[in-house]
């Protein structure tokens, strides 16, 4: 008895202590893990989605050496300078976090980096959510697997939503990894790739878990009164006058979209069904398309019409239409109220929300040193 006291009160035997610590996780973790592949389309899909960063991070290419580098292609080295200058501009002239993103560039092979996905009820204006780390509730889901993103799709379809798949050429990890510049980006005209990297810088300075909506519509305001102060600061005047038409169009259209919104929502609100569902959502998109293909598509300046004409229209695509152009004139009056001082704005902007927990956007009514109404 004794003995096996003074044996359990002696020193451990660390030697075979961490022999077992290793056996189980040898073991437990590769275990866990095929379990969870297994059992979890949500762990197939990040792991697909961490090797594709991974693959991306790994063919990255100094923008700097690039554009020194006399073989390069002469059109890609302009551009690339031109993603330099911009992006050297919004943190210098504009205080955006620049950090190290879009100092590498990267070919991507495709003309198209991911599909989004969007879906929604039929029968009400609201959004099918996912949730992830970091960035929490997210109305859209992206796939670099083109053949998932439509099964998932179709399998939504089969449970009755509607959905909206579109292309992306970019995406932002908010300042957490040194987000390259990316091939697919490329051909956007001047004014609109200067707009993309000013967007995508102001997703890393500032950003609200679950709040896509005013994250997005942010990003869109910096994006294209940012171009429009990088192209005047150059003399260029044809392209800061496009990012101007392309601000004005987008109030334009969000103004539009949150008209269509009011109806739907009042429709969806009598509660039709069946058949009566299908003739009153029918009415309500036929007449968002008569305007988008009239009187407000032909006043556009920067969009053609006939697009509009084209394009498909159901609860899924109001709802990520609007992800990108939510009240977007409250952004604009506080550039006014700040003298048109883009720099300032951003500043006031970042106050008001992180001053003013709750709706962001109630927070844009305040005015310095009061409270929102």
């Amino acid at each position: 008895m004794d003995a096996v006291i003074e044996r359990r009160g002696g020193p451990p035997n660390w030697g075979r202590v961490a022999r077992r610590l290793l056996a189980w996780v040898g073991i437990g973790v590769p275990s866990v893990l095929v379990l969870a592949f297994a059992t979890s389309a949500d762990a197939r899909y990040v792991a697909r989605a961490g090797v594709e960063e991974a693959r991306i991070l790994l063919k990255r290419h100094s923008i700097a050496k690039l554009v020194a580098d006399a073989r390069t292609a002469p059109a890609l080295r302009q551009r690339l300078a031109l993603v330099l200058a911009a992006r050297a501009f919004a943190g210098d002239s504009l205080g955006l976090m620049a950090g190290e993103t879009f100092t590498s560039y990267v070919d991507v092979g495709r003309d198209t980096l991911l599909l989004v996905l969007s879906a929604a009820r039929r029968d009400r204006l609201r959004a099918y959510t996912w949730q992830y780390p970091i960035v929490g509730t997210v109305p859209y889901k992206g796939f670099f697997d083109f053949a998932q993103a439509r099964a998932a799709a179709a399998d939504l379809e089969r449970e009755g939503y509607d959905t909206y798949l579109r292309p992306a050429g970019a995406f932002s990890t908010l300042g957490y990894f040194a987000d390259p510049l990316l091939s697919t980006v490329m051909e956007r005209d001047t004014m609109e790739l200067v707009a993309t990297v000013i967007h995508e810088l102001a997703h890393n300075t500032l950003y609200l878990k679950s709040q896509t909506p005013f994250n997005e519509s942010f990003a869109s305001f910096v994006g294209y009164r940012g171009a429009e102060a990088f192209f005047r600061s150059r003399h260029d005047s044809t392209d800061a006058r496009r990012a101007v038409a392309r601000w004005r169009d987008e109030r334009t259209l969000d103004l539009l979209y949150a008209e269509l919104a009011r109806r739907l929502d009042s429709t969806y609100a009598a509660g039709p069904g069946g058949a009566a569902l299908e003739r009153a959502r029918e009415t309500v998109f036929g007449w968002a398309r008569a305007q988008l293909t009239g009187r407000v598509g032909q006043s556009l300046e920067t969009y053609d019409w006939r697009w509009f004409a084209r394009a498909r229209l159901n609860n899924a695509v109001v709802i990520a239409q609007r992800l990108y152009r939510m009240n977007l004139n409250l952004f604009e009056d506080v550039y006014v109220h700040a003298n048109a001082n883009l720099r300032e704005t951003i500043r006031a902007i970042q106050v008001r929300v992180f001053t003013q927990p709750g709706d962001p956007y109630q927070a844009l009514y305040s005015r310095a040193g009061l409270p929102a109404d």
